[in-house]
């Protein structure tokens, strides 16, 4: 359990007394089962830090069994005196006394003692029930943002609450803060639209997000001519160590097509198809983490600028902190595998996306769906970690959803997979690992 608070900080989130939280969503119990039998959030108090833990609880009798922060546990309860101990299966276990009171609300303390070495931790704790998922008809929201942001920050104020199942339509500003007319609306660095509250995603949750539709709304793209340093040798590196140039692009929507509007004498009949795509699509990190900037990626999604965030793509996002608090923004007119020139062809755009959210359903970082593909992601330091993460995580995903064995997992990566450089341009680097859905088609349990 002492893994679970401290990794609590970068992979759960915490509850926080911030008032644009706490104005979002206050609804009922998500499940009801006897007693205490339900989906739960304990609030830890970790050294003044409040941090929050998904917990699951079945009651039998007075005997409690279940799981917090997805480590076992086992326990008890009497009358309003609950007891339970947690096991990180490490050796590290876990002790929760509690008392309910008459709102349904335990409090008490946790006692944590690591196995390696003999310490304890004691803190404060509360529980409470998390809002179920409320059924409604689907809604449409348009949407005019006034404010964006340059943190993927918990602490913002929701610009809008919308329910599972429900539609955005809204604008984006360009990475230098420009909008459709070209008109700053706020300084440059990937400023995005948001963030939007899910009415019942809780930590533990995964948001789906479905890009309905991506349509430029402007006639131009800014972006230049450098290569970033990931991209050069000592050699490449000094002949383009003058190029420092602007490069405005012109978005012909008719033909389908961008050209630079003042071409160099090579490039004057030079042409790429247009491919709207959203370089950015984050839920916040957790409360305890620093709030990264726009121009950052991690598990949380964010700065991804992965070229097949197109229209009909779905993307998967952990939940960290209540409500998943949406991101989205950095809109490119067309891009090249891995950004290379540090900028792509940059421009503000409109924005049809839908929401849903898989309860109970636990990934470790970005996810990306196609009609033809499905798609995981590695967003790390290097290449080459980016690479590992990647394979992990696509390994996961065979195990949770398609139920494979390691040895299958392995036989399938090994004769399926399809690898992309998603980003070299920023602080992380991004690869993604593709497998077609044809190939697992065969293999009997599906998503």
């Amino acid at each position: 359990m002492r893994r679970i608070l401290v990794g609590m900080l970068f992979v759960t989130g915490c509850l926080t007394a911030q008032n644009s939280l706490a104005q979002g969503a206050q609804s009922p119990a998500r499940t009801a089962g006897p007693g205490l039998t339900g989906s739960w959030l304990v609030t830890v108090d970790f050294f003044g830090t409040p941090l929050q833990i998904p917990l699951e609880l079945t009651q039998q009798g007075n005997k409690l069994i279940g799981s917090i922060g997805g480590d076992k546990l086992e326990g008890t309860v009497e009358s309003r005196s609950v007891h339970f101990v947690s096991d990180d299966g490490q050796g590290s276990k876990t002790d929760f006394t509690a008392t309910m009171d008459l709102n349904g609300t335990m409090s008490g303390t946790i006692v944590s003692v690591d196995a390696a070495d003999g310490k304890s931790d004691t803190h404060k704790f509360t529980a409470k029930r998390v809002a179920e998922r409320v059924t409604s008809a689907p809604k449409m929201h348009e949407f005019t943002p006034t404010v964006f942001y340059r943190q993927f920050s918990p602490n913002n104020a929701p610009v809008l609450t919308v329910s599972p199942g429900d539609t955005i339509h809204t604008t984006t500003v360009d990475a230098g803060g420009k909008d459709e007319k070209g008109v700053s609306r706020v300084l440059g660095g990937n400023p995005e639209t948001g963030p939007f509250y899910v009415e019942g995603a809780a930590p533990g949750d995964t948001l789906v997000v479905h890009i309905v539709k991506l349509q430029l709304n402007r006639d131009w793209a800014g972006s230049d001519d450098g290569i970033v340093d990931r991209g050069v040798n000592s050699d490449l590196a000094v002949k383009i160590k003058d190029n420092r140039n602007s490069v405005r692009w012109h978005l012909d929507t008719t033909r389908g097509v961008a050209t630079p509007e003042k071409p160099g004498e090579h490039m004057a009949r030079y042409s790429i198809p247009l491919r709207p795509m959203l370089g950015c699509v984050a839920t916040s990190p957790s409360f305890a983490q620093a709030p990264p900037g726009t121009g950052d990626s991690g598990g949380f999604g964010g700065n991804m600028d992965f070229n097949e965030i197109v229209d009909g793509a779905t993307i998967y996002l952990p939940v960290r902190v209540p409500g998943a608090m949406l991101y989205f923004g950095d809109g490119h007119a067309a891009q090249g595998d891995g950004e290379l020139n540090g900028n792509a062809l940059e421009t503000s755009m409109d924005v049809t996306i839908s929401v849903d959210v898989i309860a109970k359903k636990r990934i470790g970082g970005p996810r990306v769906e196609s009609a033809t593909h499905i798609m995981a992601m590695g967003l790390e330091g290097s290449i080459d970690e980016a690479f590992r993460e990647a394979t992990s995580s696509m390994a996961q995903w065979l195990m949770d959803d398609y139920k494979l064995t390691p040895s299958e997992v392995a036989q399938v990566l090994g004769t399926s997979s399809e690898y992309r450089v998603s980003e070299v341009a920023d602080r992380n680097a991004g690869v993604v690992i593709k497998i077609s859905k044809e190939r697992l088609a065969g293999l009997g349990a599906g998503k």
